[in-house]
């Protein structure tokens, strides 16, 4: 799946249909930002609204996942193809956020003793700030990993 293509079409279905990026964003409940992203191809539609969005550009998930019409003779063969996509894409973000993962759990592994060396050699010097280095590179990384794997949508 090119989500490049995919976004041009986005676009275009929705221009073709004389909506704004803000009107089409409104029908679905979420930010006129999350359709930018779609139609710059940085993200797809979520798939808990990918209908809705096919029925307000007049397009089935085929054609949307595709990113362009489908004659009815190929239609069997790109339906195939986006399943397959699908299932790449499913494959990938798993090893993704196992990767994440186990960046999360060697930080932890590698500071926590750190910061408990610090404080079993050094235990008068309480402001090593080691902790809150801690703290704020947990915070740091929670967020990058949420902002990655999760949308939020406010309704």
């Amino acid at each position: 799946m090119d989500q490049i293509k995919i976004g041009k079409f986005i676009a275009a279905c929705r221009k073709e249909q004389g909506m704004t990026q803000a009107a089409l964003a409104g029908k679905l409940g979420i930010s006129d930002r999350a359709v930018s992203k779609w139609e710059t191809g940085k993200s797809m539609p979520d798939s808990g609204i990918m209908l809705e969005v096919c029925e307000y550009l007049k397009i089935n998930v085929n054609e949307l996942l595709s990113g362009e019409r489908i004659e009815m003779e190929n239609y069997k063969e790109k339906a195939e193809e986006n399943m397959v996509a699908l299932q790449a894409k499913k494959d990938q973000a798993a090893k993704d956020l196992l990767k994440m993962e186990l960046v999360l759990l060697v930080f932890a592994i590698l500071t926590i003793p750190a910061h408990l060396a610090i404080n079993y050699y050094y235990p008068n010097n309480s402001n090593t700030g080691m902790g809150g280095i801690i703290v704020i590179a947990a915070v740091i990384l929670f967020v990058l990993y949420f902002r990655k794997h999760y949308e939020i949508r406010f309704k």
